[in-house]
């Protein structure tokens, strides 16, 4: 599945998979609300997942062969994942109500979402690509199945 692919083509492809399940409920919210539903539970914790791959292991290995941490790319994406978290709440909070007037807060993320991952995707993958090896990245994905559920897996008031 991830042998010799690079973190940049994983996650940019992750981005793409969960930009889909977004367009998926955004499109379905007002004519089939528990297909729509759906479609956010698994954008949520698709997303929720993501965040946590980037910040439990490719923050930290980027900060340990670099030494930035403080004031460097990592430290700026991680205020901007507590961002992203807050509007995907507020969505999530109208999914639970069964409410689909979420338009407002549908484009509050994607503004997010479309800087967070333009600068992802041109300048941090690229650069831990870089600064990593092979066995290293093959290590990265290999952690990313072991990571516990519990920490991405809540969604919708499930779990």
């Amino acid at each position: 599945m991830t042998e010799g692919k690079s973190i940049r083509e994983f996650f940019e492809q992750d981005h793409d998979r969960l930009d889909e399940l977004f367009k998926t409920f955004q499109r379905l919210k007002q004519s089939d609300f528990p297909k729509a539903e759906q479609a956010f539970k698994d954008f949520k914790v698709g997303l929720q997942r993501h965040i946590l791959w980037e910040e439990d292991l490719l923050f930290p290995l980027w900060e340990e062969k670099t030494g930035m941490s403080k004031d460097g790319p990592t430290f700026v994406m991680r205020n901007e994942h507590r961002q992203i978290g807050k509007q995907l709440e507020a969505i999530h909070d109208k999914v639970v109500e069964q409410n689909p007037e979420s338009d407002r807060e549908e484009q509050v993320l994607l503004n997010l979402l479309g800087s967070h991952n333009m600068k992802e995707e041109r300048v941090l993958y690229p650069s831990i690509d870089q600064v990593t090896s092979a066995e290293e990245r093959e290590t990265v994905f290999q952690n990313m199945n072991s990571l516990p559920e519990d920490g991405y897996k809540i969604s919708c008031g499930q779990r």
